[in-house]
């Protein structure tokens, strides 16, 4: 099996065992905070790989990464997870089981990078034109900062960007003078 297959396919089997129990709002939220606890720290792949690490510390490390109360649908996952030793997949498979739903649920992530932090009253500004564009799709927002962009902002929805950044109105700029020489 390849690292793609093996995730999808215990993804799909908890969100079918969530969608029988009524659970699967809980086990999403638990899967975003495993997703994010990876990004966070990038250790934790290499513990949960390590094999001189016992199954109940890789369990505790997998059910504190879930946030502060577990569910039983998702300490039960755990437990699948670690019977069959695929607690390396443990990532892929809390971003295998969050596309499944938000497939289900027309959920799109949504990402605002700005200069600098913005504003209640503009982010807020910003987001209902995105919204506008997106009426299909519920959107659920992350917002970062890059100086890089020197100001303006970029907005990536899905795969699709929209860059209004200084950064990109100078490399375009750029492009066209050494286009025109």
């Amino acid at each position: 099996m390849s690292n793609g297959l093996i995730p999808q396919r215990y993804a799909k089997a908890l969100y079918k065992l969530t969608e029988e129990k009524g659970t699967t709002d809980s086990v999403y939220e638990e899967m975003r905070e495993v997703a994010d606890a990876f990004d966070r720290n990038p250790e934790l792949a290499k513990v949960l790989a390590n094999p001189f690490v016992g199954r109940d510390d890789k369990a505790r490390l997998l059910e504190t990464a879930a946030g502060d109360k577990a569910e039983d649908d998702y300490r039960g996952f755990v437990r699948l997870v670690l019977d069959h030793h695929r607690e390396e997949y443990a990532r892929l498979m809390a971003l295998a089981y969050r596309d499944i739903y938000r497939r289900a649920h027309g959920i799109a992530e949504a990402t605002l990078v700005t200069a600098a932090p913005l504003g209640e009253a503009e982010t807020d500004k910003i987001r209902d034109i995105v919204a506008k564009a997106y009426p299909a799709l519920k959107l659920e927002w992350r917002q970062k900062v890059d100086p890089a962009l020197i100001g303006g902002f970029v907005v990536d929805v899905d795969g699709y960007r929209l860059d209004a950044s200084v950064r990109n109105e100078l490399e375009q700029l750029s492009l066209k003078l050494l286009r025109s020489n």
